[in-house]
């Protein structure tokens, strides 16, 4: 259990040093980079690259965004199979209706608790 553990924080943490590059390399933004993990994820779990990083390192590869990626075209592939080309439209939102519904739900949640400041 413990290599498992390890695995998850080396390849997590690896995303995160390349994001962390990113910024402090180029002129890219974070939004922009954030968005380029999404794509990345999909076009990797597209091409069938990511579901091996997904076996190896679990949670250490499905939390970052690039799993939110690859959970989208997993989504659509399966969809696709089981619906034809309606899947297309379909299976990524099935497929990661969790993870939104969680984050609308403590995005709701956290502007309840927290009270925002404006800009000065």
């Amino acid at each position: 259990m413990l290599i498992d553990y390890i695995k998850v924080f080396i390849v997590g943490g690896l995303f995160c040093v390349i994001a962390q590059l990113l910024i402090d390399k180029t002129k890219l933004t974070p939004a922009r980079i954030l968005v380029g993990y999404v794509c990345a994820g999909v076009i990797l779990g597209a091409l069938g690259i990511y579901k091996p990083i997904v076996e190896f390192a679990k949670a250490g590869a499905t939390v970052p965004l690039t799993g939110f990626g690859y959970l989208l075209a997993e989504g659509v592939k399966e969809q696709i199979e089981m619906n034809g080309l309606i899947g297309a439209l379909t299976g990524g939102l099935i497929a990661t209706s969790g993870g939104i519904a969680a984050a609308i739900f403590f995005g709701l949640l956290w502007s309840v608790i927290f009270k925002s400041k404006p800009l000065k």
